[in-house]
């Protein structure tokens, strides 16, 4: 997959006709998958570069940095997952303070018609463009017209009874609701990471655990979920705390532990990906080390009773 940056790199020659996916994309949810498979499609049948645009950083980080929400996705894990979603092409826009006071014309003419030549833009329903969010779908369509190009919207995705979108998940994460914020997403909510030394308490239990240093910048509330661990491409069910271990530990600091089913294996500096399944239960105190290893155990009694009924 092409990646180029506005407005330092050119659009690349190959680029066929672009059929564009605009918006922020961050989770990459199920309303996401809706317009990046469409544009794929279109592209597709119109012998087209299937192309997504996004933002770097995430606009309200420049527009009004106090109030941005800690994102659902890294920058890289955005792009693989961009790829993987059978895009030839990702545009990211570098945001800075002057491109926020761009009026909507500005943005589309030097953007999308100066810089990547657009045949055809495809927005969520809510797409907002513009300094102070003044351009609507409406006006891209008209926008369109004026420069040639053409714009398509794609209705919002609901789950249950709830318009799916980034907002929601952040704050089902945010409860530990995770199992409906998997539900939102399409998959399980995760992290990435890289696994670093402990202090081997775990493995002390009988319950040895992987350690992750995580640049994700959202986790669940403190607390023990039922997990998955992917190492290389291989996914197997674990459960996880994610705490600051107070048994055991009087430093507050925040870790993330992992025990995985059934696997004796050295992960020391490997990259691995935590996806949350489920809450199990609130992080608490322990009496004594006997009784944190036997609440260790029915924790993954529970979740082994869980994963019997799921496919990984």
């Amino acid at each position: 997959m092409d990646i180029i940056h506005f407005p330092d790199d050119p659009r690349p020659l190959r680029w066929t006709r672009p059929v564009l996916a605009l918006g922020n994309f961050d989770g990459l949810h199920r309303g996401h998958r809706k317009i990046l498979d469409r544009v794929c499609r279109v592209a597709g049948e119109r012998g087209a570069t299937a192309v997504v645009m996004t933002f770097d950083p995430h606009p309200p980080r420049v527009v009004r940095a106090d109030k941005a929400p800690p994102l659902l996705m890294t920058k890289a894990q955005k792009i693989e997952a961009f790829e993987s979603a059978g895009l030839q092409g990702a545009a990211i826009v570098r945001f800075t303070p002057e491109l926020s006071r761009w009026d909507p014309e500005t943005f589309a003419r030097t953007v999308l018609v100066d810089w990547l030549r657009v045949a055809e833009v495809w927005v969520g329903a809510n797409f907002l463009f513009g300094h102070d969010r003044a351009g609507n779908f409406s006006l891209l369509r008209t926008l369109g017209g004026r420069y040639g190009f053409k714009a398509e919207k794609i209705d919002p995705v609901r789950y249950k009874d709830f318009v799916v979108s980034s907002t929601r998940i952040r704050r089902l994460i945010g409860e530990g609701r995770v199992d409906e914020a998997g539900a939102l997403l399409g998959h399980e909510y995760y992290v990435e990471g890289r696994v670093v030394h402990g202090d081997e308490r775990g493995r002390a239990l009988g319950f040895p655990t992987a350690n992750l240093y995580t640049e994700n910048e959202l986790l669940p509330p403190h607390g023990v979920y039922a997990t998955t661990m992917t190492i290389g491409r291989v996914v197997r069910p674990s459960i996880t705390n994610v705490g600051v271990r107070p048994t055991v530990d009087s430093s507050g600091k925040t870790t993330i532990e992992t025990h995985v089913f059934d696997v004796d294996q050295d992960l020391y500096g490997a990259t691995v990906r935590v996806g949350f399944v489920q809450r199990l239960r609130d992080e608490r105190p322990f009496e004594s080390l006997d009784l944190l290893q036997a609440q260790i155990a029915a924790d993954c009694t529970r979740a082994r009773v869980l994963f019997s009924h799921l496919s990984l």
